[in-house]
Formats: structure tokens, sequence, C-alpha cells
């Protein structure tokens, strides 16, 4: 039986990863496509690469967190998001593709972390520079998707208004 600061904590995590379910599906589409393939400077991923940044590195942490929710030994490794993102084809996919696949995946993690046990979610996760229990990687998920989505506004949605050709 849970405690209620187990209940409460399941319920907090889980509330925040259907609010950021709900942030995906409120995304302007229209607008993030009048972006195109402009960045805000040189070197800087596209909008396209920053969605599939988003997707494989949830992909990942969902990984680690059922490698440790299971507890089957191995410790993931690390990986490089620059070399991840360099050899994606993301720019090759539309908007639309990258939207409904980061709300599938997002409905994915959301499934997977409603399946884990208060006892799961408190399970130390200890890996590359990483130590957390399990709930902090649904916890870090969230965040990863509100930094990007930050950075969309405040650096990307400002080169619409600027009228430059992208």
């Amino acid at each position: 039986m849970k405690t209620a600061h187990e209940f409460t904590e399941h319920s907090a995590l889980m509330d925040s990863l259907k609010r950021s379910l709900r942030e995906i599906d409120e995304l302007d589409v229209a607008q993030l496509n009048r972006i195109g393939l402009r960045t805000y400077e040189e070197g800087k991923w596209t909008v396209r690469t920053i969605f599939q940044h988003l997707i494989d590195w949830e992909r990942i942490w969902c990984f680690r967190a059922l490698i440790f929710a299971r507890r089957e030994g191995t410790i993931p490794v690390g990986h490089d998001q620059e070399v991840m993102g360099a050899n994606s084809n993301a720019d090759d996919l539309t908007v639309e593709h990258l939207v409904n696949e980061l709300r599938a995946v997002r409905q994915s993690t959301v499934l997977l972390f409603e399946s884990f046990s208060p006892r799961m979610l408190d399970i130390r996760c200890v890996f590359s520079d990483y130590d957390m229990p399990l709930s902090g990687i649904g916890r870090a998920i969230v965040s990863h998707q509100r930094h990007h989505f930050r950075i969309l506004h405040e650096r990307y949605f400002p080169l619409i208004d600027r009228g430059v050709d992208g």
C-alpha cells in the first residue's frame, strides 16, 4: 500500500508528465513551420533537429529508467548529443511528423512511468555524471522539454518577426 508521501510524489510526477504532453499538443505547428530551417545563430540546431533531439533523448532516458526499474544491472553509457544531432535526418522530416513522434514517445513515457511502483521510483540510478532516484529521470524528461521549448520561444520565434526567409 502506498504511503501518503509516495502517493503525492508519484501523483506529482505523473501530473508533470501529463502536463508536458499537453504542452506538446499546444504547439503552434504553423508557427514552427514559418521558422523553417533557420537558426538564431550559425552552428545552432534547426527547430526540426531540436525536436529530434528531444525524441532521441527521451527514448534514451526511458531505456535507462527501464534498466534500473528492472534491476537488470547494466550501467547505461553516456551519449554524445552533438554526434546524434549531426547524424539525424531531422531536417528531411516535417515539423508535423516530429511533433507527432514526440507526442507518441511522451504518451509511451507516461504509460511507462505509470507502471512503476513507488518502490521502483525510489531506486537509485547511478551512471555517467548522474545519481538520482528513478523518479528523477521522469522529472529530467519534463525539464529537458521545458528547456528546449523556452529556447524555441526566446530564440527561434523572433526569427518569424524578422521576416527572414529560411
